[in-house]
C-alpha cells in the first residue's frame, strides 16, 4: 500500500481544506479550517487527502482514529477501504470519532451490521435559532432576557458593542490575558490549552477570517466573543470570554453578538460542554433547538 503523506495543517492548507468542508458541508464545529488549524497545535491531528476525499487522523502512541473523510460518496467509500487498510498494516484496529449520525447511516447502507457507533453525550454540539438568541423571547428565556435587562439598566450610557477590527485586536488580546492571569490558566492543563487557541485566533484573526464581537463597560473590554459560518445557515461560535465578576457580561455578549454578526444565519452552534457540570447547565438553559451528536465508530466484534 501506498503511504499516505499525512500533515499537520497549516495556514497555506487553508484553501483546500476550507473547499473539502465548503462542498461537504456539515454543522458539526469541527467542519471548518479555523478549528482545525487552532486546535491542531494542541492535539496530534494530522490531514491528507485520501482517494479525493479530507481525511484526518488523530495518532499518538496509545491511539489511532480518523474522523469521518470529507468529499463525494464514492470517494468516502473508497477512503475508507484505504484507512481499513492502512489500520491494519499498523496492526490496530480501524476507529473513527467525531461520527455524526448522518455519516453512521452512510457507513450502514456501505457495510450493514459491520459498525458500532457510541455517542458521547459530552462531545455533542447545541445548536441554537438565531433569532432566539439574539431576541430571547417567549416564557423559557425569560430569565436570559432580565439579566440583559438588568446589565442595561447598570451600566447605562456606560456599554457599548463593536465587532472586532484589526483596530481594536491588540485590546481584546490584553483583555485574553488579564483574562488568562484571573482563571488559573497554568495549573490547568484544559485551560492554558484553550487560552493558547483563543490567543492564536486573535493573533491570526483575518488569516482565519474570523468573525468576532467586542462589549465594554467606560472604554475597557469586558467580554469577546469569535466564530465564522460552519455552512450556510449556520454559524459557529468558538471562543467566549468575559469577565465573571461584572453580572451579566456572558449572557450581554451572547446576545449582542448574534444580533449584530449573526442575523443572516438560521442556526448558530454554540459547540459541546465538555461534559464540565456549569457549562451543560448555561447551555441548556438557552433551550438549544437540536444538538449535533457525534460518537465513536468501532467495528463489531
Amino acid at each position: 500500500m501506498k503511504e499516505i503523506q499525512f500533515k499537520r495543517a497549516e495556514l497555506e492548507d487553508k484553501e483546500v481544506i476550507s473547499h473539502y468542508f465548503k462542498h461537504h458541508t456539515s454543522r458539526s464545529c469541527e467542519r471548518t479550517f479555523a478549528n482545525v488549524y487552532l486546535w491542531s497545535r494542541q492535539y496530534p491531528v494530522k490531514w491528507a487527502i485520501v482517494e479525493d476525499a479530507l481525511v484526518f487522523k488523530s495518532e499518538d502512541e496509545n491511539h489511532l482514529a480518523f474522523a469521518y473523510p470529507a468529499g463525494e460518496p464514492e470517494n468516502v467509500k473508497k477512503a475508507l477501504e484505504v484507512l481499513m487498510e492502512y489500520s491494519k498494516e499498523r496492526g490496530v484496529s480501524f476507529q473513527m470519532y467525531n461520527v455524526t449520525p448522518d455519516n453512521f447511516d452512510m457507513l450502514e447502507e456501505w457495510y450493514p451490521g459491520r459498525f458500532q457507533i457510541e455517542y458521547n453525550r459530552d462531545l455533542a454540539d447545541y445548536v441554537y435559532e438565531a433569532e432566539k438568541l439574539a431576541t430571547l423571547s417567549g416564557k423559557k428565556l425569560h430569565g436570559k432576557r432580565n439579566h440583559i435587562n438588568k446589565f442595561k439598566t447598570m451600566y447605562e450610557g456606560r456599554w457599548s458593542y463593536e465587532s472586532v477590527t484589526k483596530e481594536n485586536l491588540e485590546d481584546c488580546f490584553q483583555m485574553a490575558l488579564k483574562w488568562r492571569n484571573q482563571n488559573g490558566c497554568e495549573d490547568d492543563p484544559e485551560k492554558r490549552g484553550e487560552i493558547c487557541v483563543t490567543l492564536n485566533a486573535l493573533r491570526l484573526f483575518e488569516e482565519l477570517e474570523l468573525v468576532g464581537g467586542i462589549l465594554k463597560v467606560d472604554g475597557e473590554i469586558i467580554a469577546f466573543t469569535l466564530g465564522e459560518p460552519v455552512c450556510s445557515d449556520t454559524f459557529v461560535v468558538h471562543i467566549e470570554k468575559a469577565f465573571a465578576e461584572i453580572q451579566g457580561a456572558y449572557p450581554m455578549i451572547n446576545q449582542q453578538f448574534v444580533e449584530h454578526e449573526c442575523q443572516e444565519y438560521t442556526y448558530v452552534n454554540r459547540e459541546e460542554d465538555t461534559g464540565a457540570e456549569g457549562l451543560r447547565k448555561a447551555k441548556l438553559s438557552y433551550r438549544p433547538v437540536f444538538m449535533v451528536e457525534k460518537g465513536r465508530v468501532t467495528e463489531r466484534a
